[in-house]
């Protein structure tokens, strides 16, 4: 594990899965994913690319059971690497906010580096599988996230038909919430925002 600046390294293996993440939270969203989960490379790019941030995701998991352990521990190695990169979160804006459409779906996604992990999902899925991917997983991602990262997330489908444009709308909701609020404030200098002074939970 090695950081610097805003730019964080991690491995985490189990008997399930091995994920090494690089993230560069002030790049110019230049990927390199491989998950082995087809449409999950695909949202991660519109992730990284969206919010502003460099990427390297290699994962290899169980996928032979399913794809859960992988989506699951690829969320929770992504939150792990923004909670270390926003460090005490001195100067940042801390909220961020987004409305994002796909044709005929509309997501909205808010984020809140809190400290205080909770992640609210409302979105409903007329496919079962998007590829290989069952769309129930997008919450299970998403809920890893929320918990590494110590952030209050909340997502939501507001309308649409097609399964895909509907996921895809989320993804890019997240990425721009996440960008905006983990951008630095210019009013705030060096301070924490929060009356507590500390975001920690």
């Amino acid at each position: 594990m090695a950081s610097s600046a805003r730019t964080v390294s991690l491995q985490r293996k189990t008997s399930e899965t091995d994920v090494s993440l690089t993230l560069n939270l002030d790049g110019s969203g230049k990927n390199q994913i491989s998950t082995g989960i087809g449409f999950l490379d695909h949202m991660l790019d519109l992730l990284g690319k969206h919010a502003l941030m460099d990427l390297t995701i290699e994962a290899k998991g169980d996928l032979h059971i399913d794809a859960h352990h992988t989506t699951e521990d690829v969320g929770l190695v992504l939150g792990q690497a923004l909670k270390e990169a926003l460090g005490d979160k001195r100067g940042i804006s801390r909220y961020g906010h987004a409305y994002v459409p796909m044709d005929e779906a509309l997501a909205r996604a808010v984020v809140d580096f809190s400290g205080r992990p909770h992640l609210v999902w409302d979105a409903t899925f007329e496919m079962p599988t998007l590829g290989t991917m069952e769309t129930e997983l997008f919450r299970e991602f998403f809920q890893g996230v929320t918990n590494a990262a110590q952030a209050n997330v909340h997502i939501a489908v507001l309308y649409g038909v097609n399964s895909h444009h509907k996921a895809e709308a989320c993804f890019k909701a997240f990425a721009r919430a996440l960008r905006m609020a983990a951008s630095p404030d210019p009013r705030a200098a060096d301070q924490i925002p929060s009356t507590k002074g500390a975001l920690d939970g």
